[in-house]
């Protein structure tokens, strides 16, 4: 039998989707000359606190550093705990050992596959400053009970929404969700750059040690005695190429048109699967989400992923599973290395990320398949992956 999916993925599924707008606002920057400090920059800052209703903005080269600045700006002890969900990417977790903090892991909830609050909160100790939200694949996360959580025990907000440009939870934007929060620009994200980064926070306190930490350009012009460290920052340099600043405004400007498109074709596409018998994250009605990528699972427990994969493949399919392994479970931590890098003694490293904890998060993850995202105009191919999930279910 002919498999199903018979039509090119490429015209669907490009991306990024560069066009003329991208290419002359870059060429606008190389004419202009100055490749390193260009104004686009601030108005990339200016762009971001508009869309997500922040006080501050900065830019930096990528979302790991925008990351590692949220964790310095918090300006926690060594040893200090930070809950962090597993199944996550490792920027989420893996910047804050270079200030001595000690990410606790924590299982994800099955609904919106985001940090768990109930396990969250049985892992609180009397050193726990901090939680990192992320809000997987674009799906903002219970952020009601996160919340609730947080100021139950002073804890800070470090919201990761890389996944998820244009979410928002009870008419709330992702960005303005954390005391301080952070956007991905990477070039698969939804409003890319290449690479690139935004920190986004109200606190002018958290913005001045964010700049201090490696923004050389803007810590000369603090009016704070912090103005002191700008012959040498904090020993790093975070600062985003203005090219890619370029490129960040643009598709900026594109993403409510970019979303619509994507959310349609993947909201059409869900709805079939769910009566197949997958579950594919619909959003309740009070959350806004996007999607980064398309993640889908399965509902037989009983079911072979490895081989429903491979079924899929068989018709013509683009399945394969998540790309995220979980971060407790890697070699830099199972080994020790991280214990070594942020100086954490080999008990409380034993204690805390400790291999085979998690099942529920693991059990759940092997149920998974990760599909195409389809975010561009479709060319019936939908259809055909509907067809082709027909015949394997």
């Amino acid at each position: 039998m002919q498999p199903a999916v018979t039509l090119p993925h490429e015209p669907s599924n490009a991306w990024p989707r560069l066009d003329a707008k991208d290419e002359a606002a870059v060429l606008a920057v190389m004419r202009d000359g100055n490749i390193s400090t260009h104004g686009v920059i601030r108005e990339l800052e200016r762009d971001y606190q508009r869309f997500s209703g922040r006080r501050h903005a900065l830019a930096h080269n990528n979302g790991t550093a925008a990351l590692t600045a949220a964790f310095h700006a918090l300006d926690l002890r060594p040893g200090d705990e930070v809950l962090v969900p597993t199944a996550t990417f490792w920027a989420s977790v893996l910047p804050m050992l270079w200030f001595g903090l000690v990410p606790v892991f924590c299982e994800s909830e099955p609904e919106r596959l985001g940090p768990d609050p109930v396990d969250m909160a049985r892992r609180i100790t009397p050193r726990t400053r901090a939680m990192v939200v992320v809000h997987l694949w674009g799906m903002p996360a219970k952020m009601t009970e996160l919340r609730q959580l947080a100021a139950k025990h002073d804890l800070k907000i470090i919201e990761d929404a890389s996944h998820a440009h244009g979410a928002s939870w009870r008419g709330v934007p992702c960005g303005q969700l954390g005391d301080l929060s952070v956007f991905s620009l990477q070039g698969d994200k939804l409003a890319p750059a290449g690479e690139g980064g935004v920190l986004l926070t109200d606190s002018d306190e958290f913005l001045e040690r964010a700049t201090c930490l490696g923004d050389i350009t803007r810590i000369i012009e603090l009016e704070s005695p912090a103005r002191r460290f700008a012959a040498t920052s904090f020993g790093i340099k975070t600062r985003i190429a203005p090219l890619s600043a370029a490129i960040a405004r643009v598709q900026l400007s594109k993403l409510e048109a970019n979303n619509r498109l994507r959310n349609g074709n993947l909201e059409r596409l869900s709805r079939a699967l769910e009566s197949l018998g997958f579950d594919c994250f619909l959003p309740p009605a009070h959350i806004k989400r996007v999607y980064f990528e398309f993640l889908i699972r399965h509902r037989d427990r009983g079911r072979d992923g490895a081989a429903l994969i491979e079924a899929l493949k068989a018709q013509g399919c683009q399945v394969r599973a998540p790309r995220y392994p979980l971060v407790h479970q890697q070699p830099f931590f199972t080994e020790g290395h991280w214990a070594r890098i942020g100086r954490v003694s080999d008990a409380q490293a034993r204690a805390l990320a400790t291999p085979g904890d998690f099942s529920r998060t693991a059990s759940e993850n092997g149920r998974l398949l990760r599909l195409p995202s389809f975010p561009g105009p479709d060319n019936g191919i939908l259809d055909q992956y509907i067809e082709a999930f027909r015949r394997v279910s």
